[in-house]
């Protein structure tokens, strides 16, 4: 045998034992996995989209916070047993309605619900509404319309509407669950929104 085969299994064998003394000296011995977040603990909830996307965004995650909170397991178990295929206990959806519902509550409460007329401009954008109508709808005092549609009210009757059942049923991948509750959490939302101007200007 050469040297050169003996001499590079020794360097690395002191490259990775040095590497290892450092991981050790600076803690890395004492390796606990993370515990999962107490879903029940109140936490700051952003998104980096804006509007009702980012209000949708949101309302779910913190949603499922509420969700995991009522059934007594962390967020991370509930959005896997979410993601299961096959029929989803009533208990399930009753806690995620619950936990959406209580959403709209907390973020009334620390006033980062956005109001109505903030929201009014991106709900007329794509709604299918003569353009006379339109008009009229932003023709409107930002006064009038937050007196008329309070978001909270909007938000929870669109919850309430809403059929978790069917928007669970198709799932199959945890990373879908937020996505596809967002989205019809955003969808009802643009819904009641819309229907609310549009009686404004009856």
């Amino acid at each position: 045998m050469t040297l050169r085969t003996w001499l590079l299994p020794a360097i690395a064998a002191a490259l990775i034992g040095g590497v290892l003394g450092v991981q050790v000296a600076n803690g890395g011995g004492d390796f606990t996995p993370l515990r999962a977040a107490d879903p029940c603990a109140a936490r700051v909830v952003t998104s980096v989209a804006s509007g009702i996307e980012g209000l949708g965004e949101r309302l779910v995650l913190l949603g499922t916070d509420g969700a995991a909170c009522r059934l007594g397991k962390s967020r991370e178990a509930l959005i896997l047993e979410l993601a299961t295929p096959g029929p989803r206990p009533a208990a399930e959806i009753a806690a995620l309605r619950a936990g959406l519902l209580g959403a709209v509550d907390r973020m009334k409460a620390d006033g980062s619900l956005p109001k109505a007329s903030e929201l009014s401009d991106e709900v007329l954008a794509d709604a299918p509404l003569p353009g006379l109508v339109k008009l009229l709808i932003r023709a409107l005092p930002d006064g009038v319309i937050n007196s008329a549609l309070q978001t909270d009210d909007v938000l929870k009757r669109a919850i309430d509407k809403l059929d978790l059942r069917s928007v669970l049923a198709h799932l199959d991948d945890p990373d879908q669950l937020t996505r596809q509750i967002n989205a019809a959490v955003t969808q009802a939302v643009k819904d009641a929104l819309l229907d609310r101007l549009r009686q404004l200007v009856r």
